[in-house]
């Protein structure tokens, strides 16, 4: 099997599971919108976006690390291992001890839009968290082991047992306990002495369940831990990693501190209930994440290992047109589907049309995620060759226009300005990688024709969307066309590559 063709099947693999537990984890979302208000939903939105920046901070860009230098100490795999757990660990028991008691303190100031009128219920959420947040953080690198090992099915199994574990304590504590309650019974009193019909922190307590799980079935990775301090890598992978931490936290703040921005410059009372809306309407540009990320799970791993094989970089520029083609397509089928998709968030009658009034925002969430996995394959630059410091420079620059474009124009604009912050700042992000790595480390990308499927897939996309009004029929038309056109392009190059071997593959 080619070189290329093991990381599609790896990618391929990543992305059915990831795509399978967005999936499930997707159909909640009908059910969140049906049973939550927009303003109740704000505060699930809200909180899982604090989570996300809170996430990257304790994982302190060790991940991106430990894959680097596995690959360059090959000797020292076991410290490489070692060590990287270790910084998590410290990061995340630091974390620990200073939130927690000061879970009241945090809770007060996060429930501005709420006038303290649910401050005990807050406090729980808040220490839910910061549990959620600890247990995740333990299990980074052992994860990260499992994807370096090349073993893409355990992954997936492991992440697919996290979700079905969310989805079935979710399913409990809304449905099911409920009904026992309703139905009576020796179960009904021993339920209604402490449920809460409605609560949203059922959802918090289920994922706090589910990453637990996580963590014992990470367990054979634990055992493989040897505990081997070593001072001096530890404090060359943390200045290689501080850069990537920054980056990562840059790229948490582009995807969700609009959210946050949202609850506090608007008025009192419709911040959370926006925050509801916006939410709701980017889980519809899910689909489109869900394959970035699937490839970030691939490439990351397959970038460092193949680093030093001939023509590593004729191969690199093969999988940036390839996935320019890929997130092409699916950018124009989430767009032409966008009559069928709504119906994820409709919501309950009363709700339905506050839902789908944010639906136009989708397009430009879409586009922005385009340009982050587009940046995302660019970034391998500076990660091979240790110039770690450039992803502070370029995701310092998507940071503060995300800030910038936030703070002056949501409260005029209120989420509108949020998605467009979004795009504004990948997009920008996506071309300086790509002027600074061509300076850097040059990579001979097939520029013309992936600006080509750029702007035809735009192009269509607007027309689908502004000028027939996202027709179902006409938008899927349009969708065929350019697959058609993609396959007479590019016949040649797939014809090539399905006969390629290891040897051939980058002649």
């Amino acid at each position: 099997m080619s070189t290329l063709k093991r990381f599609a099947g790896q990618t391929a693999i990543y992305g059915l599971s990831a795509i399978f537990s967005r999936l499930l984890n997707f159909i909640l979302t009908p059910i969140y919108v049906r049973l939550y208000s927009a303003k109740v939903y704000g505060i699930f939105t809200f909180m899982y976006s604090w989570a996300s920046m809170l996430n990257a901070v304790l994982a302190m860009g060790m991940e991106t690390t430990f894959f680097r230098y596995l690959n360059k100490y090959q000797e020292k795999k076991d410290k490489v291992y070692s060590n990287t757990f270790m910084a998590i660990v410290f990061t995340a028991c630091s974390f620990l001890l200073f939130t927690i008691f000061f879970a009241d303190d945090i809770a007060r100031w996060m429930q501005r839009d709420s006038g303290g009128l649910y401050h005990r219920d807050y406090v729980r959420y808040v220490k839910y968290f910061i549990y959620i947040l600890v247990v995740d953080a333990l299990a980074v690198i052992p994860f990260a082991k499992v994807r370096a090992d090349e073993r893409p099915m355990r992954y997936g199994m492991i992440k697919l047992a996290n979700i079905l574990t969310f989805i079935g304590c979710n399913f409990l504590f809304i449905f099911l306990i409920p009904y026992l309650i309703k139905s009576g019974g020796s179960f009904a009193l021993f339920f209604s002495q402490w449920y809460r019909s409605g609560w949203v922190g059922y959802v918090f307590i289920s994922n706090l369940i589910a990453s637990c799980l996580t963590l014992l079935l990470l367990l054979p990775e634990f055992l493989k831990l040897k505990l081997k301090y070593d001072g001096k890598l530890m404090l060359e992978m943390f200045i290689y990693s501080f850069p990537v931490l920054i980056a990562n936290i840059s790229f948490i703040i582009n995807e969700n501190i609009d959210k946050i921005f949202l609850g506090f410059l608007l008025p009192k009372g419709a911040g959370q209930q926006d925050v509801g809306i916006y939410g709701a309407c980017c889980k519809l540009a899910i689909f489109l994440n869900i394959f970035v990320q699937a490839f970030r799970l691939g490439a990351e791993p397959f970038f460092f290992s193949h680093a030093g094989a001939e023509n590593a970089r004729q191969t690199y520029s093969r999988i940036m047109n390839y996935f320019v083609i890929v997130v092409s397509i699916i950018f124009i089928a989430l767009t032409a589907n966008i009559e069928i998709l709504k119906y994820f968030i409709k919501g309950n009658p009363a709700q339905q049309e506050l839902y789908w009034s944010g639906l136009g925002v989708v397009p430009i969430l879409l586009f922005g995620y385009v340009s982050l996995g587009i940046y995302m394959n660019l970034s391998i630059w500076y990660k091979l060759s240790d110039q770690t410091r450039y992803a502070l420079y370029i995701s310092g620059v998507g940071a503060i226009l995300t800030i910038l474009v936030n703070v002056f124009f949501i409260p005029r604009y209120s989420y509108w300005a949020s998605a467009w912050a979004s795009l504004i700042a990948y997009a920008t992000m996506m071309v300086l990688s790509y002027v600074m790595g061509q300076r850097n480390y040059p990579i001979p990308y097939q520029l013309k024709k992936n600006v080509m499927y750029l702007l035809v897939s735009s192009g269509i996309v607007y027309l689908s969307f502004e000028v027939f009004h996202h027709h179902l029929v006409i938008g899927n038309i349009f969708l065929v066309l350019f697959m058609i056109a993609v396959f007479i392009i590019e016949r040649r190059e797939l014809s090539r590559v399905m006969l390629a071997d290891d040897r051939g593959l980058n002649a």
